[in-house]
């Protein structure tokens, strides 16, 4: 017969294998709350994962539009109402979703976008060569 020995006098190991045995037979109770968790409940990690997710998702396709729709009007005078107003929408999103973009903020992000390098490929990229140029181009003229 084995002699009792308290759990706070047992070692280290042997309180960790007494605790984890018995976890195993609770089953999906919380030990904390003794219920079981509801898919229902707020979970506040799951909600800022799923709101991350759907930003990316509809900021990519919205940069990803202002990008071809500049590219689609290329043709066009930059200083047309209709390009005019793309660039005000440009504006629009990025104070919306990043920072407030004054005209003077958007002048510079003009600049860069026609600035040369990769910033300027990937707008090439998304909206045709010429892009980054025209985008530049309407931004000047909408900022005076």
């Amino acid at each position: 017969m084995n002699k009792y020995v308290s759990l706070d006098k047992r070692s280290k190991k042997a309180q960790r294998e007494y605790h984890a045995k018995q976890r195993r037979t609770w089953g999906e109770l919380n030990p904390v709350t003794r219920s079981v968790p509801s898919g229902k409940t707020y979970n506040r990690k799951k909600e800022k994962q799923r709101i991350g997710k759907e930003f990316r998702n509809g900021f990519e396709a919205d940069l990803f539009l202002q990008n071809y729709l500049f590219g689609a009007m290329k043709d066009q005078d930059p200083a047309s109402a209709e390009v005019q107003n793309q660039v005000r929408k440009l504006q629009s999103f990025i104070t919306e979703h990043f920072y407030k973009c004054s005209n003077e903020i958007l002048s510079g992000l003009g600049k860069m976008y026609a600035g040369g390098g990769e910033f300027t490929e990937n707008i090439d990229k998304m909206g045709g060569e010429g892009t980054a140029e025209f985008t530049h181009l309407a931004i000047q003229i909408y900022c005076g």
